[in-house]
C-alpha cells in the first residue's frame, strides 16, 4: 500500500512499511526510511505506480480550471474528496482526488485551508479583492524587472528621475525602484552611485558629494529665514583706525587690529573683534540659527555661513566702515615690548584696510623682515608686530623652530579647475594674528574666571583637548585657560563666549548663569558637529586633490598627443587596450563619455592608464607600511604595490585609476628614489 502524505508543507509519495496506527513507517521513491504521523496521510493508493504517482496527480492538477473547481464549491468548509467528486462528477480515483487536492493548496487566494486536506471557498468580495492585489503584485514585480533590465543596460528608467536623491542618499528598501537598482548593482557589481553615472545619471561627482552632506546635514536646505537685528549706534567710537590680515576670500572678517604711540612712548597694541553678540541677544532670531549650525562649513570653492548674509555684513570688519567690536587694548614697553596692561571696551572702530595674505606675503616675511624692507603699507606697523609675537610666543615657551613648520594647503577652483597652493605655517603673517589671538583668547577667558563668569574653554592636559565650563590649562599653547572668543561670525562657542566677556565689561547679569544647560548641550553639539564639519571639508580636499590628479594626467596626454605621432601597427588601426578599464562590467555595454552631461573629463569618474607612455607618474612620501602623501598636495593614499620600504623614504608611483565617487586613487609601485635622483612632481 502506498500514501500521499503532506510534509513541511509539500506533498510526497511513500510505500508503508508498518502500520503503527498512530503513525507509521514509510519509505519513499529513493529508499530513505522515516516515520510520519498518521494524521498527515492525505490518502492510500495502489495505482499508479509510486514512482508514477506524483508525476501525473500534477500533471492533472495543472488541468483543472480553478475558477470552475471555485465555482463547484460549497458555501461551508469542505474536504478535497468531496470537491473532487462534484468537480469531475463521479467518485474521484486517487489520482484525481490527490489533483484536486493539488490544485487547492495552490490557489490559497480562492481556497483558505482549515485543516489537513479541508478548506473554504473564498467569499467573492474577498476573492475580488485578493485577484486585484495579485495583479497588482505581478505588475509590479514586472515593472522591477524592466528596471533592472534597463539599468543593467546603463539606461535610467524615466521614473528615476525625480528619486536620484532618495535612491542615492536615503534609500527605502520597500520601493521597486530601490529593489531594482539593488538586483542591478548585484548584476553589474557597481555600486548604486557608480551604476547611476553610468546611466546619465550623476552629471557633476562634485555635486554627488555636497548633497549627500546637504541631505543628511541640511535637510532643510541652507537657506535663512529673515533676521533682525539689535541697533548698536550708542557705543562710543575708538579714535584709531585698525587693518584686518586674511584670506583673498574670506567675507566673514571677525579681527582686526590697531597700533597706536602713546604719550610715555609706550605702544598701544589693539585686539579688534567683531561682535554680532551686540545684535542677536540669546534666544533671538539669530541666535537659534547659530545655535543649529553652530559653525561656518568649509569646503574648496565654497562654504556654507552660520550666519545669514545680511548679519555677516552687518558685523563684518570690513575696510572704510565703521563696525561694532570688542576690542582689547595691551600697552607694551617700547623698550622690552613686555606687555604693562590690558583693558578691554565695546565701542565702535573705524577698519582702515583689509589686508589680503596672497599680496601681503610677498612683501612681509621673514627675508624682507631680515632685509630691513619697509616700503609697503603698514610695514612699520607689522614690523612691531611681529617682533611682539616673537615675545608672545617665547613668553609662552614655545619658541620658534623652523624646522618643524608644517604646510597648510590653499585650493582655488575656478571654471573647474583646481589650482593648489602651499603656504608654511608659523609665517610672519601666521604668527601675528595668531599670537594675539591667543592673547585675547587667554585673557578674555582669565577675566570671566576672576569675575565669577561661566564660560566655554578648550583645555588640553596629557595631550587631549576637550571643551569645558571650567577654566584650565592648554598645555599644547602654553597657556593657564583658554578659550575660543576671536571668531564668533564663524563658530557659535565664540559667540556665545562674547555675550558672557560683553556682561562682564558692562556689569550686567552673564547670558549663562552658572550650570545652566545651554552650556552644556553648545559644548555637546559644537563637538559633534564641528567634527562632522571638518570631515566633510578634508573630503573635498581629497576629491579636489583627485581632480588635479586628473588635469595633470590630461595635460600629460595633450602634451604626449602633441608632440608623439600615433603608433600604427600594419593592420591600419591605431594600438589600444581592448581590456575594460576598472569598474567597467564585462558583458554590459559602456555609457558614452557624454551621456551625463556635464564635461567629458568631470563625468567620467575612472580614468583608466591603459597605455605606458600616457601613465602619470608622481613622487610621493612613505609615512608608515604603504601609507602615502603626495609630494606638493595633501593626499594620503595607500599604496598596495609598494614594497617594505622605511617612513619618510621617496618613491615614484604611476596612476593607474582614480574614482571621484570612492574618493580612491590606485597606482602601481615604479621605484624609490635615491639621494643622487631628482625627485619628480
Amino acid at each position: 500500500m502506498n500514501i500521499l502524505y503532506e510534509e513541511d508543507g509539500s506533498f510526497k509519495v511513500g510505500s508503508i512499511m508498518a502500520d503503527n496506527t498512530t503513525s507509521l513507517q514509510v519509505e519513499n521513491v529513493s529508499g530513505k526510511r522515516s516515520k510520519i504521523k498518521a494524521a498527515n496521510v492525505m490518502l492510500r493508493f495502489t495505482q499508479p505506480a509510486l514512482a508514477e504517482f506524483l508525476a501525473q496527480a500534477e500533471a492533472a492538477a495543472a488541468g483543472i480550471e480553478v475558477d470552475f473547481l471555485w465555482e463547484c464549491c460549497p458555501p461551508d468548509e469542505f474536504g478535497f474528496e468531496q470537491i473532487a467528486a462534484e468537480y469531475f462528477g463521479h467518485a474521484p480515483s486517487s489520482l484525481e482526488a490527490a489533483a484536486a487536492l493539488i490544485r487547492l493548496h495552490g490557489a490559497p487566494i480562492y481556497f483558505h485551508r482549515k485543516g489537513k486536506g479541508r478548506y473554504r471557498a473564498a467569499p467573492p468580495d474577498v476573492l475580488k479583492a485578493a485577484l486585484a492585489g495579485a495583479e497588482k503584485k505581478r505588475q509590479a514585480l514586472a515593472l522591477q524587472a524592466r528596471y533592472t533590465e534597463q539599468l543593467c543596460r546603463f539606461e535610467l528608467p524615466a521614473e528615476f528621475a525625480e528619486l536620484l536623491t532618495q535612491l542615492l542618499y536615503k534609500p527605502d528598501r520597500n520601493t521597486l525602484e530601490v529593489k531594482a537598482l539593488e538586483a542591478a548593482c548585484a548584476a553589474t557589481h557597481l555600486s548604486a552611485a557608480h551604476l547611476l553615472q553610468r546611466c546619465g545619471a550623476l552629471p557633476s561627482t562634485h555635486d554627488y558629494h555636497l548633497q549627500k552632506f546637504l541631505v543628511e546635514h541640511f535637510p532643510g536646505g541652507t537657506g535663512f529665514p529673515p533676521v533682525e537685528l539689535n541697533t548698536w549706534d550708542e557705543l562710543p567710537l575708538a579714535g584709531v583706525n585698525a587693518f584686518s590680515i586674511d584670506d583673498a576670500t574670506t567675507t566673514e572678517i571677525d579681527d582686526a587690529i590697531s597700533v597706536e604711540k602713546l604719550a610715555n612712548g609706550n605702544w598701544r597694541i589693539g585686539v579688534h573683534i567683531a561682535a554680532p553678540a551686540l545684535g542677536m541677544p540669546r534666544d533671538s532670531a539669530g541666535d537659534k540659527i547659530a545655535a543649529q549650525r553652530l559653525s561656518t562649513v568649509y569646503m574648496p570653492g565654497q562654504k556654507i555661513t552660520m550666519l545669514p548674509d545680511s548679519v555677516v555684513q552687518a558685523f563684518t570688519l570690513c575696510a572704510d566702515r565703521v563696525s561694532p567690536a570688542l576690542s582689547m587694548y595691551n600697552e607694551v614697553d617700547a623698550e622690552t615690548l613686555a606687555i604693562l596692561g590690558h583693558e578691554s571696551r565695546v565701542e565702535r572702530i573705524h577698519i582702515a584696510a583689509n589686508l589680503r595674505h596672497d599680496t601681503l606675503e610677498p612683501l612681509f616675511n621673514e627675508e624682507t623682515l631680515a632685509a630691513g624692507k619697509l616700503d609697503y603699507p603698514y610695514a612699520g606697523e607689522l614690523t612691531l608686530l611681529w617682533n611682539l609675537a616673537q615675545k608672545l610666543e617665547a613668553a609662552r615657551g614655545k619658541p620658534s623652530d623652523n624646522s618643524t613648520q608644517q604646510v597648510d594647503y590653499n585650493f582655488h577652483i575656478e571654471s573647474d579647475h583646481v589650482s593648489i597652493t602651499q603656504r608654511r605655517r608659523g609665517s610672519p603673517i601666521d604668527k601675528v594674528v595668531s599670537e594675539l589671538m591667543i592673547l585675547v583668547n587667554s585673557e578674555w577667558g582669565r577675566h570671566l574666571a576672576e569675575h565669577g563668569f561661566v564660560g566655554i574653554y578648550r583645555t588640553q592636559q596629557n595631550g587631549k583637548v576637550r571643551m569645558s565650563t571650567v577654566a584650565a590649562p592648554h598645555q599644547g599653547l602654553g597657556v593657564a585657560q583658554y578659550m575660543w572668543s576671536s571668531s564668533p561670525l564663524r563658530r557659535y562657542v565664540d559667540l556665545l563666549n562674547q555675550r558672557q566677556i560683553i556682561a562682564m565689561l558692562r556689569d550686567e547679569e552673564p547670558a549663562y548663569p552658572k550650570n545652566d544647560t545651554a552650556l552644556y548641550a553648545a559644548i555637546r553639539d559644537f563637538d559633534t558637529m564641528y567634527t562632522i564639519y571638518n570631515e566633510f571639508q578634508r573630503n573635498m580636499e581629497r576629491y579636489w586633490c583627485l581632480r588635479w590628479l586628473q588635469q595633470e594626467q590630461a595635460k600629460l596626454v595633450k602634451e604626449q598627443d602633441a608632440s608623439t605621432p600615433p603608433q600604427v601597427p600594419s593592420g591600419g588601426t591605431t594600438s589600444h587596450s581592448t581590456k575594460p578599464a576598472s569598474g567597467q562590467v564585462a558583458g554590459y555595454p559602456q555609457p558614452s563619455p557624454a551621456s551625463g552631461g556635464g564635461s567629458e573629463r568631470e563625468n567620467q569618474s575612472l580614468i583608466p592608464a591603459s597605455e605606458s607612455l600616457r601613465e602619470i607618474v608622481v613622487t610621493a612620501n612613505v609615512l608608515r607600511e604603504n601609507l602615502v602623501k603626495l609630494t606638493g598636495i595633501p593626499l594620503i593614499f595607500r599604496a598596495p604595490s609598494l614594497p617594505e620600504l622605511p617612513a619618510n623614504t621617496l618613491v615614484q608611483l604611476a596612476i593607474v585609476s582614480i574614482d571621484l565617487l570612492d574618493l580612491d586613487v590606485q597606482t602601481r609601485f615604479v621605484a624609490a628614489i635615491t639621494e643622487e635622483e631628482p625627485a619628480e612632481c
